[in-house]
């Protein structure tokens, strides 16, 4: 299998860490953090680059481009940890083109793709953990036209954003099941409360009263599922970013950190720990390879693929994380040094789409017969 990526792949790496580099500075980020956890203007300049509509066919004004391109580009804005969330994009951009009917894309994916409208999934429910197919969330149908009632939590943006995918339920002959719906956040009866989430970046509480809502897809579990993959390969590169660059940094700072008059990368227990900082970093890479090469693959692959690619990055960042920590000592949890925000980052991303626990139980639960040994 060849893993080298294209000319355009790389072009499209460049021009990110170019931006990333020069205009998501450190000191832009604390700005952003300080007037709220999102910037509108940043969010711009990422669409002007084409991310906003990476999964979005050149038909409705995207670039048309696949997993590989999202994971080369997610790599990169996890280096800067980038506040403004471009997973939620790739997310709503694939399901809206994916499931939605005609009308509907026709009227959100230019947007979306232009950077004017930013769309977000609201699928977090208080007690639902990271079960998918929890929701408490209701949808009434009457005359043709449906309305929401229910409160979704952690969203991102929730009170930035300009619309909502949401799952809700619907009852019908067969029995209540899960669909998909598109609400604007506009909309009468949404209420939105925001607020700052533990890495700096921004979420919301949104409550739904009977709120008008469009219809995307009636097979939500399967459009959801499918959504959450896609967010969990992301996350998966973004990790990766997130973990190149903290220990870049931290063999930095050991690199000019002195004690006994030498520099501490002089000391072999500390290599050797930098060493295995590498090797888990390397292991959560390539399981983030696999992770986007496995995204169009049949549901049932495609989800143990995703469920094995998580857990391992959970244990490398957790790992790449807790040891930048200790190699740096007590500057490393002060919010004025820059370790701490990566270390933040780290944490959050482990509990995005199901923490390592949650992923080692998918992993059993979907184990075949023929795994391990007696494969």
């Amino acid at each position: 299998m060849d893993f080298d990526f294209s000319d355009d792949q790389e072009q499209l790496r460049d021009a990110v860490r170019k931006w990333v580099d020069k205009g998501y500075d450190f000191d832009r980020r604390r700005a952003i953090v300080a007037a709220g956890g999102f910037d509108r203007d940043a969010y711009r300049e990422m669409s002007e680059l084409g991310l906003t509509g990476l999964y979005v066919s050149e038909e409705n004004g995207g670039m048309g481009m696949g997993p590989t391109e999202a994971m080369v580009t997610l790599e990169e804005l996890g280096r800067g940890i980038v506040l403004e969330p471009l997973t939620q994009t790739l997310m709503t951009s694939a399901t809206l083109q994916t499931h939605a009917p005609t009308e509907l894309q026709a009227a959100w994916l230019p947007r979306i793709a232009a950077g004017e409208a930013i769309v977000v999934l609201a699928q977090q429910e208080r007690g639902a953990r990271y079960q998918l197919n929890r929701c408490a969330t209701q949808a009434h149908e009457v005359g043709g036209k449906w309305t929401l009632t229910g409160t979704k939590s952690v969203v991102a943006v929730g009170d930035q954003a300009d619309a909502f995918v949401v799952p809700a339920m619907v009852n019908g002959q067969g029995g209540a099941q899960l669909a998909l719906f598109l609400v604007e956040r506009q909309a009468s009866g949404v209420r939105t409360q925001g607020y700052i989430t533990q890495d700096g970046s921004r979420a919301a509480e949104v409550v739904l009263s009977n709120t008008p809502a469009q219809l995307i897809t009636l097979q939500g579990l399967t459009a959801l599922e499918e959504a959450q993959d896609i967010g969990i390969a992301c996350v998966c590169a973004e990790a990766v970013g997130v973990m190149d660059k903290t220990l870049a940094i931290t063999v930095d700072y050991m690199n000019t950190r002195k004690q006994f008059g030498v520099a501490i990368a002089s000391f072999q227990a500390l290599r050797h720990r930098v060493a295995d900082m590498k090797m888990q970093l390397e292991l959560g890479r390539s399981m983030s390879y696999y992770a986007s090469l496995k995204l169009h693959a049949p549901a049932d692959e495609r989800r143990r693929a995703m469920a094995r690619a998580k857990y391992q990055l959970g244990v490398s960042m957790r790992f790449v994380g807790q040891q930048a920590v200790q190699l740096h000592g007590g500057i490393a949890v002060t919010d004025e040094y820059i370790v701490s925000h990566y270390f933040k980052k780290l944490t959050q991303l482990d509990m995005t789409f199901g923490d390592t626990l949650h992923q080692l139980g998918e992993v059993s639960d979907r184990m075949q017969e023929t795994a391990g040994v007696f494969a």
